[in-house]
């Protein structure tokens, strides 16, 4: 498949028009514009669309923009509207530049003959192995518009465990922000006046002003070696985290971390529930929904167990019976999908975790606060105190000594 910049007329009003189109060759461009009422004037061939993938454009494209196109373009189909049509009056109402110049690639891809699922896989970047498979079924079954709720509906759900994480984070974020700041403060402002007053009085100062002014000297002389180690440690840590083993300590730190350990583990246990119910309620297998599923998941631990899961499934096993006594999981989720194993609706029950384990995380996010606040406040007294006892302590000391009749 090629992609083809056109110039041509309507034959009905004359209007020139300019616009890409794919196809097999200019034959079949030329034929494709003529049925659509279009005289060719002339048609040039261009690079594939399918590098717009690799060019960033989708690299824009946020939750909510990818939620509410995918809304609109399930209420027009819903109401009628051809498939192409739809997605230009999408295309029109997307305020997203990124979006709509990926959107106008795809109305340009299905109207040279390509189905609506191989021209959304054809941008990864901004649709999901989950969003095409999702909309496959859709198409297969004929019954897209509903696919395209499905998704959207699960988009939404995603994106609100995230932001409520996220929201949670950032009030710790904001706290310790400011203690790093008032503890570089001080190392850079405060300690270096009182190591110049007490270097005059040829006294041995506590070993805790010691540290810390040795700390501040550091900093203040050697501040570009802090930032180059931090900037090699930082580059460190991100190739580390994309090798498997740095990837499998982080997604095992995620799962046993204390008080983050039980959010994350409930939110992996929602996404799965979310995810495999809607997969099969769209009619796709479950072998290939619990593989689509493994590769959304977002940690190696919990998808081990799937993997195993559809190995023992493959085989003839009960799902529920291959989940039972994971670590990764936890106990709810095989006893419901037994539940709806047994009566034949597993995808609702499934729907119903879900929504159980959402409901969890809202209210583990609630009380995280509350949790953290007062750890953050020993963490600031302690930074402070510290600070403050490394500046006192050697006026005590000399107090104790009698060296205060030597400042006068």
């Amino acid at each position: 498949m090629q992609t083809f910049t056109y110039t041509a007329h309507k034959t009905d009003s004359g209007e020139t028009v300019k616009a890409d189109v794919q196809a097999e060759n200019e034959q079949a461009a030329a034929k494709l514009l003529m049925s659509q009422g279009l005289f060719p004037i002339s048609i040039e061939s261009k690079e594939s669309s399918g590098l717009l993938a690799k060019s960033g454009l989708g690299k824009g494209v946020g939750a909510k923009d990818r939620v509410i196109f995918t809304r609109q373009l399930s209420t027009l189909i819903n109401a009628g509207l051809p498939l192409t049509q739809s997605l230009r009056t999408v295309q029109e109402q997307i305020t997203n530049k990124n979006l709509a110049a990926v959107v106008g690639t795809i109305v340009t891809t299905v109207e040279s003959g390509t189905s609506l699922s191989q021209a959304f896989a054809a941008h990864p970047e901004v649709f999901n192995n989950i969003y095409v498979s999702l909309v496959a079924a859709g198409e297969a079954s004929g019954s897209l518009d509903k696919a395209l709720e499905r998704i959207a509906s699960q988009q939404e759900k995603d994106a609100a465990i995230l932001a409520k994480i996220r929201g949670a984070m950032v009030y710790p974020v904001i706290v310790l922000l400011v203690i790093f700041g008032v503890l570089i403060f001080m190392l850079t402002t405060v300690l270096p006046q009182v190591g110049a007053l007490y270097k005059d009085l040829h006294k041995d100062l506590p070993f805790l002003t010691t540290i810390m002014i040795a700390a501040s000297n550091f900093i203040l002389h050697f501040w570009w070696l802090t930032a180059i180690a931090l900037g090699g440690l930082t580059m460190a840590g991100r190739a580390w985290l994309k090798t498997e083993g740095g990837r499998s300590a982080i997604d095992s730190f995620k799962l046993n971390v204390p008080l983050f350990g039980k959010i994350f583990r409930k939110v992996y246990m929602a996404r799965f529930s979310r995810t495999l119910g809607t997969l099969l309620a769209s009619g796709i297998p479950m072998l290939e929904a619990l593989r689509i599923v493994t590769n959304s998941i977002n940690n190696v631990h919990v998808a081990k167990t799937i993997e195993h899961s559809m190995s023992s499934v493959k085989g003839g096993k009960a799902l529920s019976s291959t989940l039972e006594n994971q670590d990764t999981f936890l106990r709810l989720v095989p006893q419901m999908v037994k539940i709806g194993e047994q009566s034949g609706a597993i995808d609702s029950m499934l729907d119903r975790v879900a929504g159980y384990y959402e409901n969890e995380v809202d209210e583990e996010v609630k009380n995280l606060s509350t949790t953290i606040e007062p750890l953050l406040m020993v963490v600031m007294g302690v930074v402070v105190g510290g600070v403050i006892a490394a500046i006192l302590l050697p006026v005590y000391s000399l107090v104790g000594s009698g060296g205060v009749d030597n400042l006068k």
